[in-house]
């Protein structure tokens, strides 16, 4: 079931079923907030309203049973009609950095024929920003003489980064990141053992993406958030061994999940106690947030200490108290 998005959902939905779909859709969002999920489940539906087959495909959602033989037969791989372009993993095993070429021109015999096993073929390109020059070029001549009863399905954290001329062949619809409520209940959806101040963590450093809160959910980040918690309370005396307890505690290779999630959780905490205040309590803790904000988004590129960053960050949460 997705969770936000009923806008962009009812748009698709509407098209689908009114018999006015666009061959390519750009389903453009910041990262983590669903527009893969988005993609996946509104493929599902495509094809099984597709299939002809008797079970009935609720043209009100992009929900569609598991035990639909679509939904049965995508779960196992085997959809003929289905295909995916991702990044795939060289011969040592390592993440390639981006969609070649290749992995585009073997889609080309897929085309030449018809769907198998209904009306309509997808392809989830996923993420479309990760293709290289010559993949985007070939993927672009299919998007231009597009093969019939294929609908593109391309997932793009960053649009603008595109050739105008792909962006130009398909349908934008647009994703925004969700409330604290819906993330909450994608994270129910997915930790279902985690705890409810785990949770309450968690969406404090999503800022609007469960796939941002999920990245750091073995990270302890239900600690961190109580040691800010503290720490934003504490007299100046108590802060300072408070802030180098904690910035030790997050140093090391061990710690270094801990640290990433601290360098994200530090300005979430100062931005989310900065919305309750007015005034020149606003600018004070404002001004912590973009500071905080600085040092936790160079901090991994510029190679910088983890103990001395973790040290002003806490301070800088500190900070709090007297603002």
């Amino acid at each position: 079931m997705l969770i936000g998005h009923t806008g962009s959902a009812a748009q698709f939905r509407a098209a689908v079923a009114g018999g006015r779909v666009h061959h390519a859709w750009l389903l453009a969002g910041p990262p983590g907030v669903g527009k893969a999920t988005f993609a996946a489940a509104a493929a599902a539906w495509v094809l099984a309203r597709a299939s002809g087959h008797d079970d009935p495909v609720d043209d009100a959602t992009l929900d569609i049973d598991p035990e639909h033989p679509t939904a049965r037969l995508i779960a196992a791989g085997s959809h003929m009609d289905l295909r995916r372009l991702e990044r795939t993993f060289d011969p040592t095993g390592k993440l390639r950095s981006g969609i070649r070429i290749d992995e585009v021109r073997a889609l080309q015999p897929l085309f030449r024929s018809t769907p198998g096993l209904g009306d309509w073929r997808v392809v989830i390109v996923d993420a479309i920003d990760d293709m290289n020059r010559a993949a985007a070029n070939a993927l672009l001549k299919n998007l231009e003489e597009p093969p019939p009863q294929t609908l593109f399905l391309c997932v793009s954290h960053s649009p603008g980064r595109l050739l105008p001329t792909i962006r130009s062949r398909c349908r934008t619809l647009r994703f925004q990141l969700l409330s604290d409520d819906e993330v909450e209940r994608a994270l129910r959806r997915a930790l279902p053992e985690a705890t409810a101040s785990e949770r309450e963590a968690l969406v404090a450093v999503a800022s609007g993406s469960p796939g941002r809160a999920l990245r750091f959910a073995d990270a302890g980040t239900d600690k961190l958030l109580g040691e800010l918690t503290a720490l934003a309370s504490a007299t100046p005396a108590e802060a300072t061994g408070r802030a180098l307890a904690l910035a030790k505690s997050l140093a090391g290779k061990a710690a270094a999940a801990r640290y990433e999630a601290f360098l994200d959780l530090a300005p979430a905490y100062i931005a989310q106690a900065a919305k309750t205040r007015a005034g020149p309590r606003l600018a004070r803790a404002l001004a912590l947030w973009e500071r905080a904000t600085q040092l936790g988004g160079s901090a991994a590129g510029l190679s910088l200490d983890p103990q001395s960053v973790s040290f002003e960050l806490a301070g800088l949460v500190a900070g709090l108290a007297a603002a």
